[in-house]
């Protein structure tokens, strides 16, 4: 700690007058809205405090900096000697601000000193207590290069007040100077006013975009490798602005790339999220849809260069749509353009408009109100048929009817919800007629599905003869005019098949109809007891919770020597867990490491990690022979330094859209050759470094290599890569393999296929599940883990997220993966998909928003983390022991007796007898 520091050492007249002046000072900033005193430096430094560092007030003519001007009055703060980051200037706005009002902040802030490129500036709110520990608010930042101002915007709001508020500006590096022109913090009553200094108080809403309706021409615009031209209408006056009196056409388009586009260097903050907002349409070359595209073009100080995807959309050239996005920063750049791409050449992107602002924060998602959830009770009518068809109807010309035979036990994962169950009926709805794969019987059930809440589909299906090969069969959902799965499953002969799925509804829909396809025309399709129940999911936590303790804990038996019978009573035994072993992992990217708030949340909260796309062959060859590994060596440095766990994802991937086009281009010897010195040159070169390999990803969704290359190619592949790397375990790894959505990619067909890799000699080491899923219901993973258990190879949730815009609910779809897997003794990690927003592959499944703040799921992480960790106290017993029954990972004891205390360390290693160790004392 250091005291406060206050510059004016004055005489008690001068002091008197300064009083004064301060109080007609504060009646006119009050007046004008500025709850800052002296926020220009009129007055020197007085009002303001230096956090442990020094500081004096510049003139504009005084030359104390050479090429510094004042930005906005005579004035401003130099605050120099600076030993940390967190030193700067603050003031006490206690007294100023009320609980529940808006506030926005303005301050042009500036740095000097040996600096190369930018540096942050940020604001900040400190909050103290009286009975607990000081709390910081982040408000906001901004990017700043040496001798020029730039202007620091946020805005904050307290539900309730602490004992002291403390407004400080911070932030570049320690030895950097820290300048200050002014500062304004107005409340939202006198926003859009102009102060006394002259500056405009914004409402948060600006556009940084430039010029962004073409009224001033083309200013401020350029092409992107084509020629942008202003228009007031095209085509004989058939395309005319959508508002405004013009639009820009980005025209003679050689490539896909070629657009218009805006330089919005200096005008965007790193790790501040933004909102784009554009209208868009096409024009000519014969086509009436593609693709249009919102990029970032980024370069960073080191000259590197990031290509950053906005938004992108299905544009049309009879009318203009509207494409939205958001984007963040993670670096500070020196350069940031923002265009518009996408179209085949020779077809025109028209811009009606184009907004980009800062991205308002949407208030945290309420918990649903879900009244009367009638858990474990079907919504199906006469799902029994003993009221012959009552309530059903058929889709289609086919032909419905009742007949017998159906088996009379409810299908496992349906048993498994709903617990002990009486006899079913052995009637079945037999589908006839059927001339296309839609039709079969249907139901509405508009009125008996509740919003957010998760149901659970089941049911006996069966198909007649004539069918020729394997048929899938689906039970559907139409909800209004969209399609929803709710499960499938393949059927390959004349047995009942079980066909299981969940689903949940978000929007209030006005229809929902619920039927089941799926053969082929002429096919006879046969559904006894269709199912569909809510779920209470947390019901099944507590099963979970026992099924944890048994394979995730072992008992630990402390035995102390050294103790007499006299101090054996008096002694204290505090044993606190530092880490659960089991491994907690999530994907990351180059781009977020710049981000230190975000590495360091993972650092935190992680111990493995996998890369999203850096170690693809895509990306680390996408051009044949240029070769590109700086950016897999940069993020396995940083896992290295914080002694976080690698997996290697992908060595290959066998779906072709994700094939680099030179390697489609290739015949089967140069392919192969291709496929050869990709193994030799990622494994070798990274030997011994990642866990894990994904060997090829997606085979059951995917045969681009072994179409062209031979059935054997896959097993050389897991053999060439053992032989390279034998240290590695090498994992298969495919979608939808839990959820019973997808038959490509059920649990038999991915044991078939493991065994026949295994059969041509495979060193199958490891089973992935990417487990993108949604709506997940507990018996329905629990039932693929337990077939895929059966292998006896480790499993590992490889890329695991869920999506809910309510983030309640998607905290509760995380929470029921989490403990499924963690409470399964087949599962031995856990990977998660990312969680920082805007950079996640599916939209509403963060955990952290984009500027850093943890919602309502990634709470939910945080507290399973907790939960999972263990903590005993108490004495040594009659025996000299202290028991307890802990989670496995590494531990601390504190043992105290009357004369010392003693500190070890231990880990519990997993294993079903005891753990005994000796201390000591």
């Amino acid at each position: 700690m250091c005291a406060r520091i206050s510059i004016s050492t004055i005489h008690l007249e001068t002091l008197l007058l300064l009083k004064f002046q301060i109080i007609l000072l504060w009646i006119k900033t009050s007046i004008a809205g500025n709850i800052i005193l002296n926020h220009d430096f009129s007055l020197g430094l007085e009002s303001w405090h230096l956090n442990c560092c020094y500081g004096h007030v510049a003139s504009a003519d005084s030359g104390s900096l050479k090429g510094v001007s004042a930005k906005t009055g005579a004035n401003y703060a130099v605050i120099h000697n600076r030993k940390e980051c967190w030193q700067g200037l603050e003031q006490d706005i206690t007294s100023k601000v009320s609980p529940g009002a808006t506030y926005y902040v303005s301050a042009w802030v500036g740095v000097a000193g040996s600096i190369q490129g930018a540096t942050d500036v940020l604001a900040t709110l400190k909050l103290e207590y009286k009975n607990s520990s000081t709390k910081y608010l982040f408000l906001g930042r901004t990017s700043v290069l040496k001798d020029r101002w730039e202007k620091l915007e946020a805005t904050f709001s307290l539900e309730t007040l602490p004992d002291r508020l403390v407004f400080y500006l911070e932030g570049p590096s320690p030895g950097i100077d820290l300048l200050v022109d002014s500062v304004v913090i107005s409340s939202s009553s006198l926003r859009g006013i102009e102060t006394t200094n002259g500056v405009c108080l914004t409402d948060g809403d600006e556009n940084i975009i430039l010029n962004p309706q073409f009224e001033d021409g083309l200013n401020n615009w350029s092409g992107r490798g084509c020629k942008i031209v202003q228009h007031d209408s095209m085509g004989d006056g058939k395309i005319v602005p959508s508002s405004g009196k013009f639009f820009a056409a980005a025209t003679d388009r050689t490539q896909s790339w070629n657009g218009i586009q805006q330089d919005i260097t200096g005008r965007v903050q790193r790790k501040l999220a933004y909102e784009m907002t554009a209208m868009v349409r096409i024009f000519g070359n014969n086509i009436t849809t593609a693709t249009v595209q919102a990029t970032l073009w980024v370069q960073i100080p080191n000259q590197r260069e990031q290509y950053i995807g906005i938004a992108n959309l299905q544009a049309s050239d009879k009318e203009w749509v509207q494409l939205q996005g958001k984007f963040l920063l993670n670096s500070s750049p020196s350069k940031v353009v923002i265009y518009l791409e996408g179209p085949p050449p020779g077809t025109d992107i028209l811009v009606n408009s184009l907004v980009v602002k800062y991205a308002s924060k949407l208030p945290p998602s309420p918990r649903p109100v879900i009244e009367n959830a009638a858990f474990g009770v079907n919504i199906i009518q006469n799902s029994n048929l003993s009221d012959n068809l009552t309530g059903w109807f058929p889709l289609g010309q086919c032909k419905l009817s009742v007949g017998t035979g159906s088996p009379h036990l409810l299908p496992p994962m349906a048993r498994e919800s709903l617990g002990p169950h009486g006899p079913l009926s052995g009637r079945h709805i037999l589908v006839t007629n059927r001339t296309q794969t839609w039709m079969g019987p249907a139901q509405m059930i508009t009125d008996n599905v509740k919003l957010y809440l998760t149901y659970q589909v089941s049911a006996w299906v069966h198909i007649g003869s004539g069918a020729s090969g394997a048929q899938n069969v689906n039970i559907a959902l139409g909800v209004d005019n969209q399609w929803v799965n709710g499960g499938q499953v393949e059927v390959a002969d004349h047995r009942w098949h079980e066909i299981g799925g969940s689903f949940r509804i978000e929007k209030q829909p006005s229809k929902i109809m619920v039927y089941i396809q799926g053969p082929s025309a002429g096919v006879d399709l046969m559904v006894a007891d269709l199912h569909i129940f809510p779920v209470d999911r947390r019901a099944r936590f507590k099963h979970l919770r026992n099924q944890t303790d048994k394979i995730r804990k072992r008992d630990v038996v402390l035995k102390f020597s050294g103790l007499d019978a006299s101090s054996s009573f008096g002694t204290f035994v505090n044993v606190r867990q530092i880490q659960n072993s089991f491994p907690f992992g999530s994907c990351i990217s180059r781009t977020n490491i710049d981000n230190e708030d975000f590495v360091n949340f993972f650092v935190k909260n992680f111990n493995w990690a996998v890369f999203g796309n850096e170690l693809k062959w895509y990306w680390t060859e996408a051009q044949q022979g240029i070769l590109n590994y700086t950016d897999a060596d940069e993020l396995l440095d940083l896992c290295k330094k914080y002694n976080i766990d690698v997996r290697g994802h992908c060595i290959f991937w066998e779906v072709e859209n994700t094939v680099q086009s030179w390697l489609k281009s290739l015949n089967k010897n140069d392919l192969m050759t291709a496929v050869q010195n990709r193994l030799m040159g990622l494994l070798t070169r990274y030997k011994g470094k990642f866990r894990h390999y994904d060997v090829n990803n997606e085979m059951l969704h995917g045969s681009f290599y072994q179409d062209r290359l031979g059935k054997d190619i896959r097993s050389n592949m897991f053999k060439t890569a053992n032989q390279l790397d034998p240290s590695a375990t090498l994992f298969v790894n495919d979608y939808h393999v839990e959820d019973g959505c997808d038959t490509r990619s059920s649990p038999e067909k991915y044991i078939q296929q493991i065994l026949d890799l295994q059969e041509q000699g495979a060193p199958v080491g490891g089973i992935g599940i990417q487990g993108h899923i949604d709506s997940p219901v507990g018996p329905i993973v629990c039932s693929a883990l337990d077939k895929l258990g059966i292998l006896g190879l480790p499993i590992w949730f490889t890329e695991l997220d869920v999506s809910s815009i309510n983030e309640y609910i998607r905290g509760d779809d995380l929470e029921v993966m989490l403990r499924e897997a963690f409470a399964h003794p087949a599962v031995e990690g856990i990977m998660l998909w990312g969680f920082w927003e805007l950079f996640m592959s599916r939209e509403n499944s963060h955990l952290v928003d984009a500027e850093g703040n943890v919602n309502e799921a990634g709470n939910r992480y945080l507290a399973l983390k907790r939960e999972w960790l263990t903590h005993a106290h108490g004495h040594i017993d009659d025996q000299g022991q202290f028991c307890f029954r802990g989670f496995h990972g590494t531990y601390s004891v504190e043992v105290s007796t009357f004369t010392k205390t003693i500190n070890k360390t231990f880990v519990v290693y997993k294993d079903d007898s005891p753990l005994v160790l000796t201390i000591d004392l």
